[in-house]
């Protein structure tokens, strides 16, 4: 994957799209818009969905996307933006970090909502009172939950516990080592960590992948990812999405920061892990000798899911134990503690998703081992 280049989404998600040119805040200026609306999970009176609005005109210094829940949905919280509501008709207006949409630049934002007798896709998209015309479908996409919330100041800390030795590289000399992000909202959305992390390697030898184009993090960096905000890693692994993602980008290092959802869907720890354990055989059968670096999960502890501190911490503790009885010598597992010293009261935004401080936190958590296996 080149860098600074979007790359072509490929998803099984619910498409809205559409381009308009039409005048803008200046005259003659271009304006239109693209808008991918997915339904990522379902449930019983709720759901959760993420949207990814595509600026096709030019450059726009703040932005509000404009629709209609035509299902009597109602949204009950709202990540990446600020959202109003006066019965169906919603506004969404960007954050502080994320109101700068270049041409051809994507903004993306997730909710949970709740509804009844039916979940249709919402009409009328329009970004900055410009109309998103075009069709829409809705496939069957996957089902993860709620997406993750907000964690709370460390309890206990599970200790850091790295897993496997160093891999012997199995780029080949020359080439570039291809690198996937994967995981939920704390990966993408736009998960500016992996824009730090980037800086922080050498450009030369490295080429970050994935089906997901970057976002906006204030300056221009590879951004292909494979995260994908509102996924259950127990979803991803039961429906086999992982094997398309690899086939498509041909990763030789892993990434993985992923659970939140299924911590919040009080999913058992041993679910979680036999989701990770089969994750980690498709990595393997697409690469042998991949490279796989795992993350006890950042912390959280939202309003609403008192119990989800604690879950976090179980999880977390049981990672390196199944990290080390599946670490191999041509396939090392190494895990990476992003939980000690995560503070959600200083390093998020909302409660869950990191925020400036927090970026610079994972980055780094993340760069000493990733170095160590770049070649």
């Amino acid at each position: 994957m080149h860098r600074r280049t979007p790359a072509v989404l490929a998803s099984v998600c619910a498409v809205l799209a559409g381009f308009l040119f039409a005048t803008a805040t200046r005259a003659n200026a271009a304006a239109g818009c693209s808008v991918k609306y997915t339904v990522a999970s379902q449930w019983p009176g709720g759901f959760g969905a993420t949207v990814d609005v595509t600026n096709l005109g030019d450059p726009l210094a703040s932005w509000s996307l404009a629709f209609t829940f035509t299902g009597g949905q109602t949204i009950t919280q709202l990540w990446n933006g600020a959202v109003t509501q006066s019965g169906s008709s919603v506004t969404v207006r960007n954050a502080a970090w994320n109101g700068s949409l270049a041409t051809g630049g994507t903004a993306s934002f997730g909710f949970n909502g709740s509804w009844t007798g039916s979940n249709p896709v919402p009409s009328g998209f329009a970004l900055n009172g410009v109309i998103c015309n075009g069709g829409t479908t809705n496939p069957s996409s996957p089902a993860p939950s709620p997406s993750s919330s907000s964690p709370s100041p460390s309890p206990s800390s599970p200790s850091p516990s790295p897993s496997g030795s160093s891999p012997s590289p199995s780029t080949p000399a020359g080439q570039k080592t291809k690198i996937m992000a994967l995981g939920d909202s704390i990966t993408g959305s736009p998960g500016c960590w992996r824009a730090l992390l980037w800086q922080k390697l050498p450009a030369d030898k490295v080429d970050f992948v994935g089906t997901l184009p970057g976002q906006g993090c204030g300056f221009d960096y590879d951004g292909e990812n494979e995260g994908h905000g509102g996924y259950l890693v127990t979803n991803v692994a039961n429906q086999n999405l992982l094997t398309g993602w690899l086939a498509a980008t041909g990763p030789d290092v892993v990434l993985m920061h992923f659970g939140t959802n299924d911590v919040w869907s009080n999913l058992p720890v041993s679910t979680i892990l036999a989701a990770y354990t089969t994750l980690v055989g498709q990595m393997r059968a697409s690469n042998p000798g991949m490279r796989i670096l795992v993350a006890q999960i950042i912390p959280m502890n939202p309003p609403t899911c008192t119990e989800c501190a604690q879950r976090v911490v179980a999880l977390n503790a049981a990672i390196p134990a199944w990290a080390a009885g599946l670490t191999t010598a041509a396939s090392p597992i190494t895990v990476v503690d992003q939980w000690t010293g995560f503070d959600t009261a200083t390093d998020t935004y909302d409660g869950v998703h990191p925020n400036d401080a927090g970026n610079v936190k994972i980055a780094n958590r993340w760069y000493p081992p990733l170095a160590g296996v770049i070649p």
